[in-house]
């Protein structure tokens, strides 16, 4: 009969670390094994105010029974022993104790064992019930089968049910193998026993099935470990006997997805899995990777990964990453996308027969189906150098699909790695536990528990899982097995207090009738698409007419009627203007407008010599010319790109002489005192239209580089009208001029000679945040200017100035941001990471500040008190830098082509706003042209992309996000290198379609000289660029440019469509999205409706992507398993120097 033994323990606590300590006694009875049962006691907390009393006690001992009790205390004295058995003592009714022995060591801890000797001898039953993780005792047991070097736990995972008040028992040398001493776990909070102790703790931790001996030491408590129930069917019945709760980890439901931290299949998998590659490319007698060398070529190793399960795909990941050829196949239809995202070839069994059981498992395929592998994987046997099997039926011998025909069939040297050799082995010649070598030079690998060749990782991650498996059953601190609500413990629990349970079959999804939901769908979005003429007008019709509201409302809001005339007029010719400049040239007009935006140094031209402080005026100037020179100088820079070696010579410099008589002639008459106001206003009008003029100059390649000189000019009369407008100023005020303007401008100079084409966004936004600081120490000094008679500020004005503030601020800190994102500078901050800040309720917080700078600006344009205007403007001014912070950096790196766009317009519209507080036309015609080319810029990037701006400020992709629809048997194909090179020479026209992999791989020279070599051999190389390619408009086609490929060669999206049919090789380079056909084929697709570069109808494409991942959309590619498209994986610099090697070694 077992004893049952009382277990106090008390855990001191200090109160006072002078006077006072606290215990707590924690009762329980206990077997002999030490082993918790709360059924023979219910105990209440004591507390003992000092280590020598004990205030409260009450034990109700189950009469009957042969009882030995033991006291533990630490930090008290034999008297608090003896006080508080003399408690117990009288309690226990029906039994008569006897103490046996009081024993005190040196470390305050007393023992007392007493026995009970019961007046009837009778056996009461266990029965479950919920107990809280601070009464659990758990141990972990040691491995016994031989090689097995793992542990349940690791040290790590010990405070982890320490702090739920588990009592964790470790046996000694339990983690020894896997290199964790008995001395850490004690460290980290447990207690070390015998191997054999272990086993009587209420929960016992293992990785491997307990023998039965180790069963029968279990008794009634619980177990969780691998099981493979269905093999050990004797084990399982003999815990049913006993009593016992068996947890299976082998049973977890793997669809269920909070059952992922518990699953051990999948962590000890992935181990093998990575392993398996390591060991083959220990014993294969050739490198991975092959090579290029003096003495010859060494090929890449063919693998073949049987089985895709975690296993599978951890080797092909690590055969991958060693850049060897890899093919893979499975039962189950999808594991082939999971195949193909890897970058390896899916191999498809040519007979029909779905391999998907319950549960996430492969199940046991037909012997028809087995034929018909077998004949497909002698065809692949020659050619392969590593074969990676890890095919596994729960509860059954591992099905042989590598037969000894197979193996007698590949090369001498080559490898077979068998993870399945345990279960038998996958591969015909396997013998478990042994590697040798065949008669025809094979090597088998046969070790039986691939994860304890890296015992020391695979117990840290099975350890883990267990960890947070266990914690998972704390429900409101009471340790519960939840069978009928919980799956994950439903699924893993084989016995439940010796109840013996089914295996766990979830039910299985719905079907979904042929073609219904989604032919449903895909009707009901066309029939919303379908749009009544007459609505339409008339909602067209709606909108003109608030549109026209609008303008004369705010046209009545302008006191100079002549103002408002030259501001229309503007913004119409300016946009018209804009429209007219060729695709390619976006980005040198990008860099014009940031140049032509420096005339915000006009207001601080205009505010030397006025009350405004001196250095808002100078802050002003410098930041300007930062921008107007280094604006030009990159424009310049840019431009000159896309000269060609045989182009005629140019002479465009001489278009600076008209602007520099018309300064000149100024000046004479300024010198003589003749200038009049007429004067200076046509002076300025001129320069507006010479800006106008240099934007026009950009329709045409063979004219943009005159747009550099008429912009120039055009900003060279501005500054001169400028000052001549300017009040007289003293020798302070001159000097600050000259230093400011001259530091600015040296600044500008030294960014822009430095700048690279990769770097040209993140330039140019940087501009952009200096035009926008500018305009708001502008709006600020006019402000000041004004204190006084502030109160005589008309509301336009007012407005106006207000406004300028606002946009100059937006402007600043939204493109410091989308400087950052596009620099990558996350580790600066995580404001700058590409990834989207998704804070909570993020839009409420974009409205709030924008609610708040309107109240800011009513506030402003109401009161007559500058004080309290100042306040306002302030105020209105950090909301807005604070609203442009938080839009921008909840916007998508991918996404700042459109957000830099979109900054370019605001830094227009600040500088119309400036002329409007200045009272200069000429900064509103300017500001203007600026403020429509964004817009304009804004909605091609837009339009590019299928999306509204409202859309992409938002965050989100797409105007619907649809479910991607994918076949069951898409498979890809891969092609290397020395096969593209052939394709590339027999094709007559070749298509390349960059993408913004090119630009990150700075490939472009190697691709530029490609196309050289195949058109010096009477080939049609064509270019083809998509709107949105790249990270602003435009910057594929300055990237191309400076790689020397002629403009001509360089066809935008629309051009290339229609060469298309006859493109024999299309080779695609670091694009996905563009070149999805999913855009008009899949109205489901997230970029359903997105204008798209259409490679697939060239007779042979190419792509050269690093993995199968999905683009910036995260939407799937269907091109990429078409039966013309062929996979070129790998770095896009790496890959083009192959091609160009390839084609030079060949030519």
């Amino acid at each position: 009969m077992t004893t049952p033994l009382i277990h106090i323990h008390f855990d001191r606590q200090h109160v006072n670390t002078h006077t006072h300590t606290r215990t707590h006694a924690y009762f329980s009875c206990m077997h002999a094994s030490g082993v918790s049962n709360p059924q023979c006691l219910s105990m209440n907390t004591h507390t003992l105010t000092d280590t020598r009393s004990l205030t409260h006690t009450h034990t109700q001992p189950i009469p009957g029974k042969t009882m030995a009790t033991s006291a533990l205390l630490r930090g008290g004295g034999g008297g608090a022993v003896k006080r508080l058995w003399s408690q117990l003592a009288p309690r226990a009714s029906s039994t008569t104790l006897m103490t046996n022995a009081i024993t005190a060591t040196t470390t305050s801890t007393v023992f007392l064992a007493a026995t009970a000797v019961t007046a009837a001898s009778r056996a009461s039953p266990l029965t479950a019930q919920k107990r809280g993780l601070k009464n659990l005792t758990i141990g972990v047991a040691k491995e016994t089968d031989t090689g097995e070097r793992r542990v349940a736990i690791t040290p790590s995972n010990v405070p982890q049910l320490s702090k739920k008040g588990a009592n964790v028992r470790v046996a000694s040398g339990a983690g020894a193998a896997a290199g964790f001493a008995d001395a850490v776990y004690e460290e980290a909070g447990a207690s070390i026993v015998s191997p054999t102790d272990v086993w009587k703790s209420d929960l016992v931790l293992k990785v491997r099935p307990p023998t039965d001996e180790q069963v029968g030491l279990l008794e009634d408590r619980a177990l969780v470990s691998l099981l493979f129930p269905m093999v050990n069917k004797d084990k399982i019945q003999q815990l049913s006997k006993q009593g016992s709760t068996a947890f299976a980890l082998d049973m977890l439901l793997r669809t269920l997805s909070r059952g992922q931290a518990f699953d051990v299949l999948s962590s000890q998998a992935n181990i093998a899995g990575y392993r398996a590659v390591i060991e083959a490319a220990h014993h294969l007698e050739q490198p991975f990777a092959g090579g290029m060398t003096a003495a010859g070529k060494i090929p890449p190793a063919r693998v073949l990964v049987v089985g895709a399960g975690v296993a599978g795909l951890a080797a092909i990941q690590q055969a991958k990453s060693m850049n060897a050829i890899v093919n893979a196949f499975d039962v189950r239809e999808a594991a082939a996308e999971q195949v193909a995202s890897m970058g390896a070839k899916f191999l498809k069994v040519p007979f029909e027969e779905k391999g998907d059981a319950a549960g996430g498992y492969a199940k046991e395929m037909s012997a028809e189906w087995f034929e018909a592998a077998r004949a497909m994987l002698l065809r692949e046997m020659p050619s392969l150098d590593v074969i990676i099997t890890t095919a596994l039926i729960p509860g059954k011998k591992a099905p042989v699909l590598i037969t000894k025909q197979m193996v007698d069939a590949m090369h001498t040297g080559s490898v077979t790695v068998d993870l399945a050799s345990e279960a038998g082995g996958n591969v015909e010649t396997t013998r478990p536990g042994e590697v040798y070598t065949t008669d025809n030079g094979v090597t088998c690998l046969g070790y039986t528990n691939w994860p304890s060749q890296m015992a020391r990782t695979a117990s840290t991650l099975f350890g883990n899982n267990v960890t947070k498996f266990v914690l998972s059953m704390d429900k409101d601190e009471q340790w519960t097995v939840d069978i009928d609500n919980d799956e994950a413990v439903r699924s893993m629990c084989v016995v439940h207090k010796g109840q013996p349970l089914d295996p766990y079959v979830p039910p299985p999804p719905a079907s979904k009738a042929e073609g219904g939901a989604d032919a449903a769908a895909a009707a009901k979005k066309e029939e919303a698409k379908e749009v009544d003429p007459k609505s339409a007008a008339m909602k067209q019709a709606f909108g003109a007419t608030v549109g026209t509201g609008a303008a004369i409302g705010f046209g009545s809001l302008i006191p100079d009627a002549g103002l408002l005339s030259t501001f229309a007029l503007s913004v119409w010719v300016g946009s018209n203007a804009v429209r007219g400049v060729t695709h390619a040239l976006h980005s040198p007009l990008m860099a014009t407008t940031n140049a032509i935006s420096g005339m915000t140094i006009v207001g601080g031209l205009l505010q030397l010599g006025t009350p405004a402080p001196l250095s808002l005026a100078t802050t002003a100037i410098a930041l300007s010319s930062v921008n107007i020179v280094g604006g030009f100088v990159v424009t310049k820079k840019m431009l000159d790109m896309f000269r060609r070696p045989n182009d005629p010579p140019e002479y465009w410099h001489y278009f600076l002489a008209p602007a520099g008589a018309a300064m000149a002639g100024y000046g004479t008459l300024a010198y003589q005192g003749m200038v009049t106001p007429t004067v200076t206003s046509t002076l300025a009008l001129a320069s507006g239209l010479a800006c106008i003029g240099g934007i026009a100059a950009m329709s045409k390649q063979e004219t943009s580089r005159l747009s550099v000189m008429l912009a120039l000019g055009g900003v060279g009369m501005g500054l001169t009208a400028a000052v001549g407008g300017m009040h007289e100023l003293d020798q302070h005020n001159v000097a600050a001029l000259a230093a400011s303007s001259v530091i600015g401008g040296g600044v500008g100079y030294g960014i822009a000679r430095r700048i690279q084409v990769t770097s040209l966004p993140q330039a140019v936004a940087g501009f952009h945040s200096l035009v926008g600081l500018a305009a708001l120490a502008t709006a600020y000094g006019d402000f000041v200017h004004h204190w006084d008679t502030f109160a005589d500020l008309d509301n336009f004005h007012s407005t106006s100035l207000f406004l300028g503030a606002w946009m100059g601020s937006i402007t600043f800190t939204g493109s410091i941001i989308a400087c950052g994102k596009l620099a990558e500078l996350k580790n600066l901050s995580s404001l700058f990471d590409s990834k989207p800040l998704s804070l909570p309720g993020r839009d409420l917080l974009n409205a709030g500040m924008l609610a708040g700078t309107v109240g800011c600006l009513g506030t402003f344009c109401v009161t007559k008190d500058p004080t309290v205007a100042n306040t306002a403007l302030l105020a209105g001014s950090g909301l807005s830098g604070l609203l442009g912070l938080h839009m921008t950096a909840s916007i998508g790196g991918a996404d700042m082509p459109v957000v830099i766009t979109l900054l370019n317009s605001y830094s227009g519209w600040a500088l119309c706003a400036e002329g409007f507080i200045l009272d200069q036309p000429m900064l509103a015609i300017i500001g203007a042209l600026i403020g429509s080319s964004g817009a304009f810029l804004t909605k091609i990037m837009c339009d590019g992309m299928n999306r509204s701006l409202v859309n992409v400020i938002l965050g989100g992709f797409g105007s619907e996000a649809g479910a991607v629809k994918e076949e069951a048997d898409q498979t890809h194909t891969q092609i290397d290198a020395e096969s593209t090179v052939k394709d590339l020479l027999d094709a007559q026209k070749v298509a390349i379609i960059p993408g913004y992999g090119l630009a990150v791989a700075q490939a472009q020279n190697l691709v530029a000289e490609i196309s050289k070599l195949l058109t010096d051999q009477g080939k049609e190389v064509l270019f083809g660029v998509h709107p949105v390619a790249g990270r602003m408009p435009g910057q594929l086609d300055v990237i191309l440019a400076e790689a020397g490929v002629p403009y001509d060669q360089v066809l935008e999206m629309d051009g290339i469509n229609e060469e298309m049919d006859d493109v024999d090789v299309a080779l695609v380079i670091g694009a996905n999205d563009t070149v999805n056909s999913a855009a008009e084929t899949d109205p489901n697709s997230a970029i359903a409706g997105m204008p798209v570069i259409q490679v697939w109808n060239a007779k042979h494409v190419v792509f050269m992507k690093r993995s199968m991942a999905s683009g910036y959309a995260g939407v799937n590619n269907p091109v990429f398993y078409k039966d013309n498209t062929d996979m070129l994986l790998g770095d896009a610099k790496a890959t083009c120097e192959q091609l160009l090697n390839g084609l030079k070694a060949k030519l």
